[in-house]
């Protein structure tokens, strides 16, 4: 029987960082556009709100799109 490697515990860190990362940079992004926006439009933190909602539907729908979708070789 093979021994466990070292790297076995860690192997899918790097995936979780990259899914975080990927989340909270949406929610940044929009952040700052929908600041930028309340800032044009005169408005109090209307859009910002909306923009971190929607970045982080967005951020979601990127980790969906790398890790989510199973590859099927049937075509289904």
């Amino acid at each position: 029987m093979a021994e466990p490697r070292r790297d076995d515990a860690w192997r899918g860190v790097g995936t979780g960082w990259t899914i975080t990362s990927t989340l909270i940079a949406g929610m940044a992004v929009g952040g700052v556009v929908g600041y930028l926006v309340d800032r044009v439009a005169g408005t109090e933190k209307v859009f910002t709100a909306v923009g971190v909602v929607l970045g982080a539907a967005a951020g979601i729908y990127l980790v969906y799109l790398k890790y989510g979708k199973e590859d099927r070789e049937d075509g289904a």
